[in-house]
């Protein structure tokens, strides 16, 4: 199958190289004229085949809307645009209804995977009519990890964001637990090697997980983090649910609490936040504070 795919970034330039792996044809466009294949979305439009699919992997906001703006005045009735980024998912049905004015099919679709898509596939929730699913299937598949589990087709157009959304307010509760019990564990002197305890809980505890692992890794590289600023941003996700639990009156203590220390994280240099930190640095590659 060929794609268009709109941004080359972290996880964009390995979902390229994961479909071309897969035997597809994928046409990058990014302004890092260095990565990109071509020089403009005009250009990317014209050198893929109609009925086109083009993926979007741009930051949320103010960069997909213009993306989106400039796509619909190039692309044809009958193409379809899935938007892969961070999107809020109250963005998605205006933007399926700006791009349906035109003829132009759109898909949401969240994507999990960060830095380790590109061999362990990417976790993916999209939305949007089944008939456009079904052309976009493919695709969908290459990305997915291998086996049954790891792709949903969620509902209508904003479900798979939606979906993504909840998803990271869960991983944002995940790893604030990880990062108070390590905070715990390092304060108490009859605990002689918390990274080994960690590493225990890697076979047959309950909180074993792929977090763990990570956990585990980041402690490997730096046993008590302390090359790290115990700063975490947060990335919008974890407010837009805490956002959304309000509006349909979903209580979320835990997911809550764990915004909030994201925010406390910029006004003081946390323990708990240096192994949040850590975790987002070896999940999605994201850009950690040294000391």
């Amino acid at each position: 199958m060929e794609l268009g795919l709109v941004g080359l970034g972290r996880m964009g330039g390995n979902m390229r190289e994961r479909l071309r792996r897969a035997g597809h044809t994928v046409v990058g466009y990014a302004h890092d004229r260095e990565v990109s294949d071509v020089g403009s979305l005009k250009e990317l439009v014209q050198t893929l085949a109609a009925p086109r699919v083009v993926w979007l992997m741009v930051p949320a906001g103010e960069a997909t809307q213009s993306t989106i703006d400039e796509l619909a005045d190039l692309l044809s009735p009958g193409d379809i645009v899935v938007d892969g980024g961070n999107s809020r998912w109250t963005d998605d049905e205006r933007h399926a209804a700006e791009l349906g004015a035109r003829g132009v099919g759109f898909l949401d679709c969240g994507v999990s995977g960060g830095v380790w898509g590109l061999e362990s596939g990417y976790a993916l929730m999209y939305g949007g009519d089944a008939e456009l699913v079904e052309r976009v299937q493919p695709i969908f598949d290459a990305l997915k990890p291998e086996g049954e589990f790891g792709a949903v087709h969620a509902g209508r157009v904003g479900a798979g964001h939606f979906a993504k959304m909840v998803h990271n307010g869960i991983e944002y509760a995940m790893m604030q637990a990880f990062a108070e019990g390590w905070e715990l564990l390092e304060s108490v002197d009859a605990v002689t090697d918390v990274r080994e305890v960690f590493r225990s809980w890697r076979e047959g505890s309950v909180v074993r997980s792929w977090l763990l692992d990570l956990a585990v890794r980041a402690l490997d590289d730096d046993e008590h983090l302390e090359r790290l600023r115990g700063v975490a941003a947060d990335s919008g996700e974890g407010r837009w649910t805490v956002e959304a639990a309000v509006d349909h009156g979903v209580p979320l203590p835990a997911i809550t609490a764990s915004l909030f220390a994201r925010f406390s994280s910029r006004q003081e240099d946390s323990p708990q936040m240096k192994m949040v930190a850590a975790l987002r640095g070896q999940f999605g590659g994201h850009a950690v504070e040294s000391r």
